[in-house]
């Protein structure tokens, strides 16, 4: 890649429509499939977000960039997302503990990013026609060649992303001396994840997403927890049988968007991917246990299947998600086991859902005292 600047650029979707923008600074080629976030704030994490990984996002908030970069406010060690395509691009920020700009932020990661895109427009076809995957091209590839490159690119269905951004080691989060002991299985997890539970007095493991039912019992903990990530479920095939290991040990067991998801299908209950995923920080979810109405943080292009769920002796549904009734949350009947699409740990997002993290805990405190 070469640096340019404000050079033409197009978006470019599988089923050949194009969307006319500029270059933020980089010149090249990205795939993925497109989406888009509705969240008004929270970009950086957004971007950081494993979840996203293979993803070329579309940002709903007309201006990205105005606040710059805060070195702090990662929920990775990089950005995940492919590409990024926005409406207004803020060269200039205004934030006092801001470390960079968004611009400085994306040259160093040479992430490609499209502005001055109709975004309304897009996001509207979007949402009438699908997700789909999509080629954001800054450096004057000819639209046909771009066309069958974007042919050969795989659907996220059947796609295995885990591995590409799950921990190759083991390395531990929280203090050493924390009251409990929590073996984490990452998938891409979130670093918000591990501190909600590290504030609450946890000290956690975290594995490989390939690691065994064995290798995270050898570490002795009093609960475990399976990670958000990205792509399709069905093909995590470990994961699944770690799941089921830890089930049928009664251990308790917290699952977190694709780690719901991992947990549905320990149960044989399947998933589908969605025809849009919900991504955003302003999703109403209702609990159905206490009756009350939660604004929740979510990011995920697959679902569990309800009809299966409701059908399934072992299993309830525990929230629902009020704009399609979608399953969000469930638990095991008879065993310390539950599980929620959408993200207590924000990052972005409202706080309304914290408390599950002190669910878990709490379910820990009853098998250990």
């Amino acid at each position: 890649m070469k640096y340019t600047t404000r050079q033409k650029a197009i978006l470019l979707l599988s089923d050949g429509t194009i969307f006319h923008g500029k270059s933020i600074g980089i010149s090249g080629t990205t795939f993925g499939e497109v989406c888009f976030n509705t969240g008004m704030t929270g970009y950086q994490e957004i971007f950081t977000d494993p979840s996203y990984f293979g993803q070329i996002m579309v940002a709903t908030n007309p201006h990205i960039g105005n606040y710059g970069v805060n070195k702090n406010e990662v929920e990775s060690d990089s950005i995940k997302i492919s590409g990024l395509v926005c409406k207004n691009f803020s060269f200039n920020y205004s934030r006092e503990d801001a470390s960079e700009s968004l611009e400085s932020y994306f040259l160093k990661q040479n992430l490609i990013c499209i502005s001055d895109v109709d975004t309304r427009a897009l996001v509207s076809y979007i949402r009438d026609n699908g997700a789909m995957n999509a080629v954001i091209c800054t450096d004057g590839t000819e639209v046909e060649d771009l066309k069958n490159q974007l042919a050969k690119v795989p659907d996220m269905k059947g796609l295995e992303l885990a591995s590409k951004v799950s921990t190759k080691q083991t390395y531990f989060f929280g203090d050493e001396n924390a009251t409990y002991k929590i073996a984490a299985l990452d998938l891409g997890i979130k670093t918000n994840i591990l501190r909600n539970l590290a504030k609450r007095d946890c000290y956690i493991k975290v594995f490989p997403y390939n690691a065994s039912y064995s290798d995270l019992a050898a570490f002795n903990p009093d609960g475990y927890f399976l990670s958000n990530g990205p792509g399709d479920p069905d093909p995590l095939f470990s994961a699944i049988v770690v799941a089921k290991e830890i089930i049928k040990n009664d251990k308790p067991l917290f699952g977190i968007c694709l780690g719901h998801q991992v947990i549905a299908l320990a149960n044989g209950v399947s998933t589908y991917k969605m025809f849009n995923g919900h991504r955003g920080i302003n999703h109403p979810v209702k609990n159905i246990i206490t009756g009350k109405g939660e604004i929740t943080s979510q990011n995920h292009g697959f679902a569990v299947n309800k009809e299966e769920l409701e059908k399934n002796a072992d299993l309830v549904i525990t929230h629902l998600h009020l704009n399609d009734h979608t399953v969000a949350g469930m638990r095991m009947k008879n065993k310390n086991c539950f599980s929620v699409q959408y993200h207590p740990e924000a990052s972005p997002g409202p706080h309304d859902s914290s408390y599950l993290f002190d669910q878990f805990v709490e379910n820990i405190k009853s098998t250990v005292n």
